[in-house]
């Protein structure tokens, strides 16, 4: 059989991984701090005929050699930890970090988890919870009673109760930041976890040592370019056609060959 069908068969594969990586990132296009994915290609081993630099006399060396190679795969996705632009709304329980660092989010099972999306609620207690119910972390609970709620830009969360002007504070959120934020273990759920890529958490108060800032009544979008995700399905969809003709043509050249000889 002919090397270039097993290699072009290596290439559609790529292309249709490469071709749901750039769908994921549009479907989640309106999602709340989504991160987009980068599919990352490498080629396969390779068959070496002749070997480059090997003595072809005693006093004279190939300067290059015969080198086959056997075809591409992916070999990984990373995350791109860009900011997505920040959306003010309404909802004083909104919130976004202006730069670098992540809410801490408080599983079920106890662990830690980690996300740049803000839509905050109550639960039944006034805690402040995710959409899925999970809490944040340090725990806060805002009173029955708050007629205000207000989040400072260094993560000071206070409120104001009726028959007092005094603003009351109530807690302090904290943020954690990663040395390598691509390493981080995406969950889904908008949630990533802290892998050994990633390093451990460091917590801190927002807007000091590098920490991002902050922002109440805001929200930070998606960072997915629909016009680059729309290139970059076109040069995968041309990729995928071109292997695709690399296979007719090996088949047209096995074709012949066996109606002819």
């Amino acid at each position: 059989m002919l090397p270039a069908l097993w290699v072009a068969k290596t290439g559609l594969a790529a292309q249709d991984t490469n071709l749901t990586t750039i769908s994921n990132n549009l479907a989640n296009v309106s999602t709340t701090g989504f991160k987009r994915d980068r599919a990352e290609f490498q080629d396969l081993l390779y068959q070496i005929k002749r070997q480059p630099g090997a003595q072809s006399t005693q006093d004279s060396e190939l300067p290059s050699g015969l080198q086959l190679g056997t075809g591409v795969r992916i070999v990984g996705t990373q995350k791109n930890f860009t900011a997505g632009s920040l959306q003010t709304t309404e909802q004083p329980l909104d919130m976004a970090i202006n730069g670098r660092g992540f809410f801490q989010i408080l599983q079920p099972d106890g662990t830690t988890a980690y996300t740049r999306d803000g839509t905050f609620h109550l639960d039944s207690n006034g805690q402040i919870v995710t959409a899925s119910g999970f809490a944040l972390e340090p725990a806060i609970v805002v009173p029955a009673d708050a007629d205000t709620f207000t989040v400072g830009q260094d993560g000071t969360v206070s409120v104001t109760v009726p028959g007092n002007a005094a603003a009351q504070i109530i807690g302090n959120l904290q943020t954690a930041d990663f040395i390598n934020p691509a390493g981080l273990q995406a969950q889904g759920g908008n949630l990533f976890l802290e892998t050994a890529s990633s390093g451990a958490p460091q917590i801190g108060t927002p807007g000091l040592n590098g920490f991002g800032t902050t922002m109440q009544n805001t929200l930070e979008t998606s960072n997915v370019s629909t016009v680059e995700e729309m290139v970059n399905m076109i040069t995968t969809q041309r990729a995928y056609e071109m292997n695709s003709k690399v296979i007719s043509t090996a088949d047209q050249m096995l074709s012949f060959v066996t109606q002819n000889l």
